[in-house]
């Protein structure tokens, strides 16, 4: 009886397929542009509503607004685990219909909220995001997410067993074996969905520190931690209400204008 799940499960046709022509990507690290986006699921509930924004290539943003006002979604069509509705998305000026999924997503790394670590050795968790890598790669990847010295310290280091799903790490610990995963791709873009929600405030700013640190990589962050030395360090801030983007700025322009934002990070502190 499993193995007929496991086969149904198997056999199910993917929705989303490259398209006939589709190529490789060819500048992965481009900037990013949605063009007039708009995005509904199939009970026409409207999700986003002509979202219109650019993020240049190596920068870091900030998703930030009320829950329900489209952030992870924005985050999920640029790998496209949906296709938008109207509008278009383009990474180097390249459609990402266009785009093989396999070259798109290859490009993009993801670290979500609840980070799945395997029963296994840390060394295979990080490898994970990248089966062939080097033992130097993948030393090389825990040195940016700041996982390495870390690891040294373990009774195996590299090789120690982490349990299953990381259960003998802390939360802060399973989030940057994830970032450490996701940079071992050499990914152009980093998407982070609230990868701080489930951590003490101490460990969520050491981590959230972590990701602006990073460096050659376009860095787009949803996040409800309205904490102004880390919303200081984004080059932009995208602020949601409703499925549109509200305003939109650097942290000291949308304090100054005293808008939807200021009343958020007011009500926050």
């Amino acid at each position: 009886s499993g193995f007929i799940r496991y086969q149904a499960i198997i056999d199910i046709e993917p929705e989303i397929t490259d398209c006939v022509d589709a190529v490789d990507m060819k500048h992965p690290d481009g900037d990013i542009c949605y063009h007039d986006v708009s995005f509904s699921y199939e009970d026409n509930e409207i999700v986003l509503n002509n979202i219109d924004f650019t993020i240049k290539s190596g920068k870091s943003v900030a998703l930030v607004g009320p829950s329900g006002g489209g952030k992870t979604t924005i985050c999920s069509l640029l790998p496209r685990f949906y296709d938008i509705t109207d509008g278009s998305i383009t990474i180097g000026g390249q459609n990402i219909k266009n785009i093989k999924l396999e070259s798109l997503r290859n490009s993009i790394g993801i670290v979500q909220q609840d980070v799945y670590l395997f029963g296994a050795s840390v060394k295979e968790n990080i490898a994970y995001g990248k089966p062939d890598a080097t033992f130097d790669e993948i030393v090389e990847a825990a040195k940016k997410a700041n996982i390495h010295d870390f690891i040294m310290t373990l009774p195996d280091g590299y090789d120690t067993f982490v349990g299953e799903r990381g259960t003998r790490l802390s939360g802060g610990q399973k989030q940057r074996i994830s970032i450490a995963r996701s940079l071992l791709k050499k990914s152009s873009v980093l998407l982070a969905d609230e990868v701080t929600a489930a951590l003490d405030a101490q460990t969520a700013h050491r981590v959230s520190s972590d990701i602006l640190d990073l460096q050659g990589i376009t860095r787009i962050v949803v996040t409800h931690t309205l904490e102004e030395s880390l919303l200081r360090r984004y080059d932009k801030i995208f602020v949601l209400r409703g499925g549109r983007i509200e305003e939109a700025g650097s942290f000291a322009d949308l304090m100054a204008n005293k808008g939807y934002f200021y009343a958020l990070f007011t009500v926050a502190q």
